[in-house]
């Protein structure tokens, strides 16, 4: 337990016979429960899992291959059956890729009741990235802009997937509605902020060493682009539509439209006698426009978390 709470860790796991023992063996003992999802493994990780000496009580699940949000999903999910509030929720991959000096900096945010849901951030520890391939470094650096604006707040490594979360948050998730794929941590930050949820961002190690990622960069880019633009616009629409919408919302709507009236002004010109501007000064505006939009949406998502805040204590 930690600040009386308890404390569960999901271990999602597929063919990582070489490293769930070491993930299990090096938790912290305050760690009261285990969910290992072993998603479709076709070597000894679910055997490893079992032999390894952990000093918490382990659980072992086993799928036909649900894909990591799913995974990690079904743990959590395991957890809100097995441990009683008010209880914490960490993810830890089961490829060994995350420090586990670092769960308890990762917790106690969350159970002090300072945030609902904190993430590791790479980009912030004092070591950076490590050694995280270039071509990876500069897709985390793509995905944080675009996981920002659909997010409403910063989001600077939201590929990260080493998390906690609290029970509230899991008792109040809508779980037929979820995320499977790799894109997972990205949708769930877009979910935290439609709902309101406060999101804490702290330092945890870049550990690399020669495993070669799953991911098509081309079909991941593209899929989890279309998800983000299609959760952006769900969470600002049912904002507006909430009896509780933050003025703030409003001004980003009027932003974000008028962009989109200079956008399409400067492709075909069919505003410029009202507008008053053409070219690339049309183009010019309608970015700015887009710019102050963000800054909106941003004052309306601190503003819908503190509702929310007010409304869960």
């Amino acid at each position: 337990m930690q600040h009386g709470w308890s404390v569960g860790v999901v271990v999602p796991a597929r063919n990582e016979e070489l490293h769930i023992a070491g993930v299990l063996e090096t938790l912290p003992t305050f760690v009261d429960l285990v969910v290992v999802i072993n998603d479709c493994s076709t070597d000894a990780t679910e055997r490893c899992a079992q032999e390894a000496s952990c000093s918490a009580t382990v659980i072992i699940l086993n799928t036909a291959g649900i894909g990591v949000g799913g995974a990690i999903d079904m743990g959590h999910r395991c957890l809100l059956e097995q441990l009683e509030p008010p209880f914490a929720s960490a993810v830890m991959a089961g490829d060994g890729q995350m420090n586990p000096q670092d769960l308890e900096a990762i917790l106690t945010p969350v159970t002090s009741g300072q945030y609902d849901h904190v993430k590791g951030d790479r980009s912030i520890h004092p070591e950076g990235y490590n050694k995280m391939p270039r071509l990876r470094k500069i897709a985390s650096f793509i995905l944080a802009f675009f996981t920002s604006l659909a997010a409403g707040q910063r989001i600077s490594d939201p590929q990260c997937g080493y998390t906690a979360t609290s029970h509230t948050v899991l008792e109040n998730w809508n779980w037929e509605k979820s995320w499977s794929g790799y894109g997972y941590p990205n949708f769930w930050l877009i979910q935290l902020a439609t709902l309101g949820w406060a999101i804490g961002h702290i330092p945890v190690e870049s550990i690399y060493r020669k495993e070669t990622s799953g991911i098509k960069p081309a079909s991941f880019f593209i899929r989890v682009g279309a998800m983000m633009a299609v959760e952006h616009h769900r969470r600002n629409v049912s904002w507006v539509r909430s009896k509780e919408t933050p003025m703030a919302t409003y001004g980003a709507l009027l932003a974000y439209s008028l962009g989109w009236m200079l956008l399409l002004n400067g492709m075909f010109g069919a505003m410029s006698t009202v507008l008053g501007i053409e070219g690339w000064l049309s183009y010019l505006a309608g970015i700015f426009c887009w710019m102050v939009a963000h800054l909106f949406d941003r004052m309306a998502t601190v503003a819908k978390q503190k509702v929310n805040k007010h409304a869960t204590t």
